[in-house]
């Protein structure tokens, strides 16, 4: 009996090679790209590099004013900046607009790293007129958040927000970037994922190892926030990410 399914195989592969490939535009398109990212990292790299010590703050753009974790949000970066760090978001609303509200009240930098996007994203009115950048590549824009971050400090939020945690805690765990704290607020949020990433990733699959786990702080508690990231930080000098 004939193979059905070699000779479906056969067709595909020789209806996939009878296709144009637009070659010639794909390389033009290409080097113009390469010439638009490069811009984006050297004005990225120009702005940044200025600022001293900074905070990243992750979050949901979906977040309302009178959330508690809006408030919360808010809280933290005041008291960040009155312990001298800057504070950088992703400049839109949400957890970054009340991040960098509070930023901008306590008198601190407020950063902020806006991308453009189809929906959701606007710059926030609490982001200080020198200090928002605007990117059309989400992997230059994550360069500028790590690299100018003394600490990574996660209220809940999206996929956006998660792929910035599993992206943070990977370049720590493959040593691309020194260690820093990586502190999740909002414990009814996070402990759910903690213990997943406890009892499967690390007990039942065991892919990752138990060190892992001490990456992470969980709280509520704005002085805990703070505490955390100063105590470490009397033990290790100050400066940006990536330096290698």
């Amino acid at each position: 009996m004939p193979d059905n399914n070699n000779n479906n195989s056969n067709n595909n592969i020789e209806e996939l090679s009878s296709r144009h490939w637009a070659t010639t535009n794909v390389k033009a398109s290409s080097s113009w790209r390469m010439f638009k990212i490069m811009g984006e990292f050297v004005d990225g790299f120009d702005r940044m590099e200025e600022l001293g010590p900074c905070v990243s703050v992750y979050g949901s753009a979906r977040t309302k004013p009178h959330d508690p974790y809006y408030i919360l949000a808010e809280e933290v970066a005041k008291g960040l900046v009155k312990a001298g760090y800057g504070i950088i978001t992703g400049g839109g609303p949400g957890i970054m607009e009340a991040g960098n509200k509070g930023a901008q009240s306590a008198g601190g930098a407020s950063v902020g790293l806006n991308i453009k996007l189809p929906f959701e994203q606007a710059p926030n009115s609490y982001i200080d007129w020198d200090k928002s950048l605007d990117f059309r590549y989400f992997f230059v824009r994550k360069v500028m958040f790590v690299k100018y971050a003394q600490a990574f400090v996660l209220l809940p939020g999206g996929f956006g927000t998660l792929d910035e945690l599993f992206e943070s805690v990977t370049l720590i765990q493959t040593q691309k970037i020194s260690r820093v704290p990586i502190i999740l607020v909002g414990t009814e949020y996070w402990k759910g994922l903690l213990d997943w990433i406890k009892a499967v990733m690390l007990e039942k699959c065991h892919n990752i190892s138990a060190e892992d786990m001490d990456l992470f702080t969980l709280t509520d508690d704005v002085d805990v926030v703070v505490r955390t990231i100063n105590e470490f930080y009397s033990r290790e000098n100050l400066g940006p990410n990536f330096d290698y």
